[in-house]
Parts: structure tokens; sequence; C-alpha cells
């Protein structure tokens, strides 16, 4: 049976899953971001048990198909930007649509319907959340960042950054790097 799960971004929400699934004696062939799959399919108690479970960790299961489906763009684009070691080379419409086997015309309809924005506004926001990481982690420089996250350039890249966050990434870093020389302070 496989269920689907809200908000479930993250390898510490994995393990959260893992645990409730153990804690209930259930077997599951597959645990990803946002979907797992049990061995065998759950009773109306053992669901209802386990959506209580999953509540306390600020995790939701979903069981409306719009829901869901609106749960694995999410899931799909934030494992390609956050978890993967490369973004993929092609139009991310061309990816979305083969790792979820649906018309991408399909997806940024029901996207834009249920969400209020664009799946490509949302991909922005996260391609500039991962710039940000790694303008922290301070180990890549602007125009490493640029070429991992397949910008054109690194002015398209300080464009869009600025837009969404009101700053330049230089700027940026160097308040990280002020912040932590005022704590080095104290």
């Amino acid at each position: 049976m496989k269920l689907y799960i809200k908000y479930m971004v993250s390898l510490r929400c994995k393990m959260i899953v893992k645990d409730a699934l153990e804690a209930m004696g259930l077997r599951y062939t597959s645990l990803d971001l946002g979907v797992v799959e049990t061995l065998e399919d759950l009773t109306p108690e053992q669901l209802l048990k386990f959506k209580q479970k999953l509540s306390y960790a600020g995790l939701e299961l979903l069981d409306d198909k719009k829901s869901i489906l609106i749960d694995r763009i999410k899931t799909v684009i934030i494992e390609m930007i956050h978890y993967s070691e490369e973004i993929p080379k092609v139009n991310f419409s061309i990816y979305l649509s083969q790792k979820l086997n649906y018309d991408y015309t399909y997806l940024s309809n029901i996207f834009s319907e249920v969400k209020g924005m664009t799946i490509q506004h949302f991909i922005i926001i996260h391609k500039i959340e991962r710039v940000k990481e790694l303008l922290l982690y301070d180990e890549l420089n602007l125009t490493e960042i640029s070429y991992k996250l397949h910008y054109s350039s690194v002015a398209h890249l300080s464009n869009q950054f600025k837009k969404i966050t009101g700053l330049t990434p230089s700027f940026f870093r160097k308040l990280r790097k002020r912040r932590q020389g005022n704590l080095e302070d104290l």
C-alpha cells in the first residue's frame, strides 16, 4: 500500500516515519521523501493510529489525489535541488514530466491552482535557498555555485537572488561573516 506524507522533506522526517512504522509493527518495502510503501494494506484503525503518530511530528497523511500530486511535485523539486549532487541538465519541465509520468502543462495547472504560484517560481525559491546554504558553507565561490545550479551566468544568479531576498549574494555572505564576528566578540 502506498502512503503519501505531506511535509516529509528531510532525512529527519524519514527517520520519524520509520520510527512510527516500526513502533506499530508495520513492514515496508520503500521509504522515500513524501512516500512510503507498506507490505500489507493498513486497516482503518492502523491508518488512524499512523495519522496520529505523524501529526505529533507535524507530518500529515494525504488522501486526495490533487494533494498527493502537489506533494509529489514539491518532493521531486526539493530532492532535485537540495539532495542531488548534480541538478539535471534537462529542462525542469521535462524532468518533472518524466519523473511523475504526467504532462507538464497538467502538472503546472494543478500546482498553480492549488499553491497560488507557478512551479517555476517554486523552483526559483528553492534554488535561492540552496544558494544561501552554499554561501553560508563558504566552500564555493559565486561562479562555482552558479555553475552547480545551472544558472546561465553569475549575473543571472545575482539578479534572481536580489529579486527574492532583497540582497546581493556578496552582501548576504558579508552579513554572515559580520554576525559570526559579533558572536566571537561576546
